[in-house]
């Protein structure tokens, strides 16, 4: 199973079989994904989650993929936007970009199509042009789920993976611990931020002590030099 650099998207589809499609293939691809079905629903969680991306048809029902995109932006929602047309309608295309998508994929597409513009665009928007994350010596490529310690590799579980990602891609930042259990676990699933501490001192025992830095009463924080 591949993981992706950052955790979270929202796929708004209309088309139940696309919907399921893309959903299962983001999750399994490590993505923590969120799922609407309608504009209506898709405007609410754009609102009141984060987002690292959303995957948005134009088609939609209750409000169009077009005016949604609009409003985010109007709003000063920032989340790259990968916009998914019909085949051949360029007006589409031209309308999206216009109105803030970062990129499109025409229907029919290939998931692995989708999977890769997702990355490229999560990893612009967090600055991140190299798919290779460092900090210290801990090295993490985001293609290939593949951390390196000093050149050494390092096993790590999918949570564990998604908890060290997330703090690479916010190096230099404090995290909050809620701010990780949000992002590791998808809307609505079960959400223990206890875990958090549990995969903290995971990932020291595997990277180092001082690899990962305790902010007491505010979060983590993963120095880019140590």
């Amino acid at each position: 199973m591949r993981y992706s650099e950052r955790v979270r998207v929202l796929v708004v589809e209309d088309e139940p079989l696309i919907a399921k499609q893309l959903t299962e293939a983001l999750a399994d691809a490590g993505y923590a994904v969120d799922r609407a079905a309608d504009g209506e629903h898709a405007d609410f969680a754009a609102h009141t989650e984060r987002y690292d991306a959303i995957v948005l048809d134009l088609g939609l029902p209750s409000i169009d993929g077009l005016t949604l995109l609009r409003r985010w932006r109007d709003a000063g929602l920032a989340m790259p936007v990968l916009v998914v047309t019909a085949r051949g309608s360029w007006h589409e295309k031209v309308q999206g970009i216009d109105g803030g998508a970062d990129d499109y994929v025409a229907k029919p597409f290939r998931i692995e199509e989708v999977l890769a513009r997702l990355r490229a665009l999560i990893r612009r928007a967090a600055g991140h042009p190299s798919p290779v994350l460092r900090c210290g010596g801990v090295a993490l490529d985001v293609r290939a789920a593949r951390v390196t310690l000093d050149g050494a590799p390092v096993k790590l579980t999918a949570h564990e993976l998604r908890v060290l990602s997330y703090l690479m891609h916010h190096r230099d930042r404090v995290v909050s611990q809620g701010e990780l259990t949000e992002h590791i676990y998808p809307h609505g699933g079960d959400r223990d931020s206890n875990t958090v501490e549990v995969f903290i001192a995971r990932l020291r025992r595997k990277l180092g002590a001082s690899a990962i830095e305790t902010v007491r009463g505010l979060g983590y924080r993963m120095a880019g030099d140590r």
